[in-house]
């Protein structure tokens, strides 16, 4: 059987992950100016109109797969593939190109060595929208797709969700946790809600700086005197300073967005406590 090369710098799906990463070193290392052009970068070549953005939510949908079943994913797949065939594939290679250029030449070419977490399910996406991949190997792939369910659940990105569902969500938070929401809450929920509309960008850099942000407090609490005198409170907190850690590693979903409005609450404990 042919085999066909995959070229990473020509996988819109790769392309967006690995910028992600990159902005996600520049927020941490507090480069403001590397984060800002990053931003711009991101928002300037995947907005609506681009090809890069059509393609990029094909590779979404596909991602998406494992929330339904094998009938709805085959006939989700089938969609995807005849809306990437009538992409303009001549546009599509020059925004390519265009980004590639600017990645090199203002960042630098180590952008496209970031580590992606779900790099193999974005090229086995790119093997499928290829015309050049012969039509056996394209079916199997097309059918492994679909059957690595459970895989693809821990890859799927952020779900819109309505403004009712932010109310309730909302509700029911203030009435387990008591109280009004802080400001810090009310500015991640509301980030959470409009992710959708970006593909979640503003919701990856606040929750950047915010986890950095929280995890600094933690650190800073951990060292007092008071902490160091009971230590039964210094393992509990400990703990929380591992679970804000492995944060950046994880997708954002309702239960991830539940532990880090309850780390506010304890960080604003903290802080009030001096």
């Amino acid at each position: 059987m042919r085999k066909t090369k995959h070229n990473k710098k020509r996988n819109t799906g790769f392309l967006y992950e690995a910028l992600i990463r990159e902005l996600t070193k520049a927020v941490v290392g507090g480069d403001a100016e590397r984060k800002a052009t990053i931003v711009f970068m991101i928002k300037e070549h995947f907005a609506n109109n681009t090809h890069l953005a059509k393609e990029l939510e094909l590779y979404k949908a596909l991602q998406e797969l494992g929330e339904v079943g094998p009938i709805v994913a085959e006939k989700v797949l089938f969609e995807a593939k005849e809306q990437h065939k009538a992409l303009d594939k001549g546009r599509l290679f020059n925004e390519q190109s265009h980004l590639i250029n600017k990645i090199n030449k203002i960042l630098s070419k180590d952008v496209f060595s970031n580590f992606v977490p779900n790099y193999k399910n974005l090229a086995t996406i790119a093997q499928i929208f290829s015309d050049e991949m012969p039509l056996k190997k394209r079916i199997i792939l097309e059918q492994t797709v679909i059957n690595d369910v459970e895989s693809l659940k821990e890859k799927t990105e952020m779900m819109p969700i309505d403004d009712l569902v932010y109310k309730t969500f909302v509700k029911k938070f203030n009435d387990k946790y008591e109280g009004d929401l802080l400001q810090e809450q009310k500015q991640l929920l509301a980030k959470y809600i409009s992710s959708f509309s970006d593909n979640g960008l503003d919701l990856k850099i606040y929750l950047n700086e915010e986890i950095g942000r929280l995890k600094q407090i933690i650190e800073e609490s951990i060292s007092g005197r008071e902490m160091k005198k009971d230590p039964e409170m210094l393992e509990s907190t400990r703990k929380v300073l591992n679970i804000v850690g492995d944060f950046k590693e994880r997708q954002i979903d309702s239960t991830m967005l539940e532990k880090i409005l309850k780390i506010q609450n304890l960080v604003s404990e903290i802080q009030a406590d001096g």
